[in-house]
């Protein structure tokens, strides 16, 4: 078969990704500060974009205020109204989008009412050695690392992630544990349990409420907190007034153990937060909040007071077209134009996508609102993208770095996704709390002569309607600490031997 060369011409379909496109894509999973940042640097290099004149005058209304000004309200049938659709030419889903065209001068859109804030850096931005910089760890970084190791269970990782937010720069919890019980609407055993476990992680000492339980926590990690030490803590008063004969009394020990047991306090970091230097911890911003209307519904609106309004200066404009003479102006004004329109265009989808996807959240999550983090649903980001017509990428990149404001504190959006066990019949998924529970329930039930396999417990389960794997099992009988059946045997039968 011989070889030629011949041409051809073939028509397909492509999604190809324009500057537009990836833009709108950048945008959308910038947090809020970072929006500000990147809306700042476009507003310096275009003399098209101007900030809104009710941006630079009006002082920032409060949170109570912009609460007042909800313009959408959630309902179990979806949106009311079409304030929210995507405008005619666009989609509701960057990824979606097919190749950008240039907007024409005589249809453009004069304002963003959304427009707002990110960090992105310029394409032609110079080379910056700070860049590869390592950022600083914070104390609170350092703790939401090892709660996501410790903790799987996503109600106790919710409570914890509350937890260590409310935690000072010295490592000091702030808040009552009773109103942190009752904001969440959790047990208050429940966040007992969870801060005991936050009790446990590095600097040892953190997530203290006082000074004598930080020094306990650190003593107990030495294995030095004997009753005459637990003493000697509890009476900190007496030291700090330098009574060592009340000290000898109280806690019971010849002058030599009181002296060893002081230098031992001393030895101790009664902040240990402070290790991780004096960082400026930038406030939560919420991106939304959630508040209930007086017929129960929930209302969601975006904070607008956190998205600077930016125009396109359409005179400007038309006054410096029509006196550009070369080539090169007409282009850079050209430039100027497109990138304008697009940074406006992309700024509304942005807020509408985010908007639209805080609001099915809570329409799949309402009963964590209305009763507390126990009820929380088993949710996927691909039961919010069908439920939207979005693709998943979208969702993801939506619920990155952005916040909810509610009547039970102030959640990244990606914490209400919380992982699901199917049903073995295909009904309702159960969620992976509910099944880690059944599992302690049916282990606490054991007798020594009938200890339950993982096997038997997986056989047990898909009874009740739960269908689950064998290693799954052994991974939530792991995560809440409860030896094999082998172990468990053994000290069964030890314990009734002992007993006997």
């Amino acid at each position: 078969m011989a070889l030629t060369q011949r041409l051809e011409i073939r028509q397909s379909q492509a999604l190809v990704m324009t500057p537009q496109l990836m833009q709108a894509i950048k945008l959308l999973q910038l947090s809020n500060l970072d929006l500000a940042a990147y809306v700042e640097t476009e507003l310096e290099k275009n003399p098209l974009l101007e900030r809104s004149g009710d941006d630079a005058d009006a002082p920032a209304a409060s949170e109570a205020e912009s609460q007042q000004k909800a313009e959408s309200e959630w309902s179990g049938e979806g949106d009311k109204g079409e304030e929210f659709d995507p405008p005619e030419g666009t989609t509701a889903d960057p990824d979606d989008a097919g190749e950008a065209r240039a907007p024409s001068s005589d249809n453009l859109p004069v304002q963003s009412e959304w427009a707002g804030v990110g960090a992105g850096a310029r394409p032609d931005a110079d080379y910056n050695l700070e860049a590869f910089v390592s950022a600083e760890v914070t104390l609170v970084d350092h703790l939401a690392e090892q709660l996501a190791l410790a903790v799987a269970d996503p109600v106790r990782r919710m409570i914890g992630r509350h937890l260590i937010d409310l935690v000072d720069e010295a490592g000091y919890l702030t808040e009552n544990l009773a109103e942190v019980a009752e904001k969440l609407g959790a047990p208050l055993a429940e966040v007992e349990a969870v801060l005991a476990i936050l009790h446990g992680f590095e600097p040892a000492g953190v997530c203290a409420r006082n000074l004598t339980e930080c020094l306990a926590i650190q003593l107990k990690e030495l294995d030095r907190f004997d009753p005459a030490m637990q003493t000697l803590v509890a009476h900190l008063d007496l030291l700090a007034k330098r009574d060592l004969a009340a000290l000898r009394k109280v806690c019971d020990v010849s002058e030599d153990d009181l002296s060893d047991m002081i230098g031992e306090i001393r030895h101790l970091n009664p902040k240990p937060g402070l290790a991780f230097g004096n960082t400026l911890v930038q406030p939560i911003v919420p991106d939304v909040f959630v508040r209930q209307g007086p017929d129960g519904s929930y209302i969601v609106e975006l904070n607008s007071d956190t998205l600077p309004k930016v125009l396109l200066n359409q005179s400007y404009y038309a006054e410096v077209a029509g006196s550009a003479k070369n080539n090169k102006d007409k282009t850079y004004l050209a430039d100027c134009l497109q990138t304008a329109t697009w940074l406006v265009r992309a700024l509304d989808q942005r807020a509408k996508t985010i908007l639209k996807v805080a609001k099915e959240i809570v329409r799949q999550q309402d009963a964590f609102f209305a009763h507390g983090v126990q009820h929380l649903r088993p949710l996927n980001l691909k039961t919010v993208a069908d439920a939207i017509e979005m693709h998943e990428s979208t969702v993801s990149r939506v619920t990155a770095n952005k916040y909810m404001a509610t009547n039970r504190g102030i959640f990244e959006l990606k914490y209400f996704f919380t992982s699901a066990i199917a049903a073995a019949d295909g009904g309702e998924a159960h969620s992976a709390e509910a099944v880690r529970h059944r599992i302690k329930q049916l282990i606490d039930a054991e007798k020594a002569q009938d200890v339950l396999s993982d096997d038997t417990i997986v056989e047990r389960l898909r009874v009740a309607g739960i269908d689950i794997a064998r290693r799954t099992v052994a991974k939530y009988r792991e995560a809440m600490r409860i030896p094999s059946s082998v172990q468990r045997r053994r000290e069964k039968q030890l314990s009734a031997g002992t007993t006997s």
